[in-house]
């Protein structure tokens, strides 16, 4: 039983450190996407929705801690990353059709719940690439939460489709005693 607790918060740390790098790496370069979430996605799959959302949180929480204090309120939206990908493989196989159709799902519950946020936060701007496109709708006419939750949504369609394509391929690739006890799906 020891063995599986370290072992489980070994996962869930590197988990942390992924999305932080992820992140990193990804806002360095100003793409738009984020790959800060792909840890979490992955404890969510192997481990369940509330391990992920532990990851999620403290993932914004550390990374608030240590570089931007901005980071913390967008927790909320990395534990319901965690919540809804862990809830989806719980009753459904995570194979590829299931990881498409939660990346979609997250493509649009993460810019609901982050577009206030990051309206309050930053102004509407998503600190990516496509900073231009909420500019360009602001001064279109949109709205400042029409023209974030858009941008999001397009950040967010190419970030979690490709964030839990990336856990599905993960998990296929992982030997099978390393494998989630609950087989994941290897159907297409």
């Amino acid at each position: 039983m020891r063995n599986n607790k370290v072992r489980i918060m070994v996962l869930c740390s590197v988990a942390i450190a992924l999305n932080i790098v992820l992140g990193i790496i990804t806002s360095s370069l100003k793409l738009p996407l984020y790959l800060d979430t792909i840890g979490t996605i992955f404890i969510a799959v192997y481990y369940g929705p509330w391990y992920g959302a532990a990851v999620g949180g403290l993932t914004n929480l550390i990374t608030g801690i240590i570089f931007n204090p901005k980071d913390i309120p967008f927790l909320i939206v990395s534990v319901v990353v965690a919540l809804v990908v862990g809830f989806i493989s719980r009753k459904f196989s995570f194979n590829f059709v299931t990881a498409i159709i939660t990346g979609l799902i997250l493509s649009v519950v993460a810019p609901l719940i982050g577009t206030p946020i990051g309206i309050w936060v930053y102004g509407g701007l998503t600190g990516t690439g496509l900073d231009f496109l909420f500019l360009w709708l602001q001064k279109s006419g949109s709205n400042i939460f029409a023209a974030s939750f858009q941008t999001k949504v397009v950040s967010n369609l190419l970030d979690k489709i490709g964030s839990c394509l990336i856990v599905f391929l993960l998990i296929q690739a992982l030997p099978a005693a390393f494998r989630p006890e609950r087989e994941i799906s290897r159907g297409m």
